[in-house]
């Protein structure tokens, strides 16, 4: 590829002790192009940016700059680490007349995808760690609205998915700015724009951030579009004006509780029929919270916090279907059927700590805000996790993550010792004895 950067050769910049060896373009766009480098020895990626960009958006290098001095929000967002401008030496290396400027940032690492491949179906990946996903994505934007800061475009092509683990890397930073600065050149991407913004009626923002979101979750779980539905169906060619029409002006919520206007259709939209029962009930309110009173009045919108809750909860009720195999997340005291084959759910046995109960299912994790109301609520750091016998799945087994021994309780009277590492069986158990607090089996 032959681009901005010549690739194999060292470039001095401002800023830097040490050159940065270019490596490999690893893509390009209307802004610029991202290379892979090394700088002394620490595999990096640099955007350098095409010199129109700058005109097109002065504020762009300010804001940079800002984010930088900030600091990420998190370690899900693949962030500006330093600006950089080129040496005298090194600018007759730049295959541009003006040599423009960039930024270096974290190399993304392997096993990361393209969020879009999974709302196109093309990912294997699990119900779970979808929903990890879209907790990780939530409070992700909470700790950058806790900046105050907005993102201005959240959407599927600025996300990455882990699909073995549902971890996220947010990309394309470079848009955020500190809440009501109003600046810059990007107002979002059609389909995640809040109504206000695609109206023009008012700037990017914190508020327009969590309309966004919500969309961008949606998509997450449902693998389709909210406000796509039989009224889609009836537009000729989605112009700028039909646009604003389906996501403004007349926007409806496919699963709107009260105007079943827009619902899917059966055939041309089955992937939202089919997703949509699986999720609990509070999971939905939020998305007819949003998608409802939120659409026109933003202070409606749930907030980064809610989503959070309500996600983590829905991880907490995860059951597996006896019958078909497939992942369920029902009320546990009344589970109804199964959404893929129909077949009834069993109440689950549950796992009872200080700060909520937990589904007894292979792979749910017990985390430290089980036990302390203080704890903030993270997916990090499991302090037990469920899991199935190697030669017999049926059987669940409770694991100790911990770094300390465990005491508890058998059914029979027994007492056991669980040391780091060590798994239970379940079926036999009938309390545990953590540093952090009892853990007690309960049976349906």
């Amino acid at each position: 590829m032959s681009g901005l950067l010549p690739e194999g050769a060292s470039l001095r910049f401002t800023g830097l002790d040490q050159p940065l060896r270019i490596h490999r373009a690893l893509g390009g766009g209307t802004q610029g192009e991202v290379y892979a480098v090394d700088c002394g020895g620490e595999p990096l990626a640099l955007k350098w940016y095409l010199p129109a960009c700058l005109e097109r958006d002065p504020q762009l290098p300010r804001r940079l700059r800002q984010s930088i001095a900030l600091g990420a929000p998190s370690a899900d967002f693949l962030w500006p680490l330093a600006l950089l401008e080129p040496t005298a030496e090194s600018r007759p290396l730049i295959r541009h007349p003006r040599a423009g400027f960039g930024y270096l940032m974290a190399l993304r690492p392997p096993g990361y995808v393209g969020a879009h491949r999974h709302a196109g179906g093309e990912l294997e990946i699990s119900l779970q760690n979808v929903l990890r996903a879209s907790f990780r994505l939530a409070d992700g934007f909470h700790q950058l609205h806790l900046k105050g800061l907005c993102y201005k475009d959240i959407s599927l092509g600025n996300l990455f998915l882990e699909p073995g683990s549902g971890r996220v890397l947010i990309c394309d930073n470079d848009n955020v700015d500190i809440d009501g600065q109003g600046g810059g050149s990007v107002l979002g991407t059609p389909g995640f724009m809040a109504p206000e913004v695609l109206l023009g009626q008012a700037k990017p923002s914190a508020s327009s951030d969590l309309f966004s979101l919500a969309v961008l979750i949606f998509r997450l779980l449902t693998r389709h579009d909210p406000f796509r539905g039989r009224r889609e169906l009836a537009i000729r060619c989605l112009d700028e004006p039909a646009r604003r029409r389906l996501y403004g002006e007349e926007a409806l919520f496919i699963f709107d509780p009260t105007d079943a206007g827009n619902r899917p259709d059966p055939t041309e939209h089955a992937a939202a029929l089919v997703t949509w029962p699986i999720y609990p009930r509070p999971l939905q309110q939020l998305f007819e919270q949003c998608f409802g009173p939120g659409l026109h009045q933003p202070q409606q919108r749930p907030l980064t916090g809610q989503w959070t809750q309500a996600l983590s909860r829905c991880l907490d009720q995860r059951q597996i279907c006896p019958q078909c195999g497939q992942e369920t997340f029902p009320d546990p005291a009344a589970p109804g059927p199964c959404w893929h084959c129909g077949a009834p759910l069993p109440r689950p046995l549950q796992l009872q700590l200080p700060q909520g109960r937990i589904s007894a299912a292979a792979g749910n994790e017990l985390l430290p805000h089980h036990w302390d109301a203080l704890a903030p609520l993270a997916l990090e750091h499991p302090l037990a996790r469920l899991v199935s016998h190697p030669d017999n799945p049926g059987v669940l087994g409770l694991q100790n993550l911990s770094a300390e021994p465990w005491q508890g309780q058998l059914t029979n009277g027994q007492t056991i010792a669980l040391d780091p590492g060590k798994t239970c069986n379940l079926a036999a158990l009938q309390q545990l004895h953590s540093g952090a607090g009892p853990i007690t089996v309960l049976r349906p």
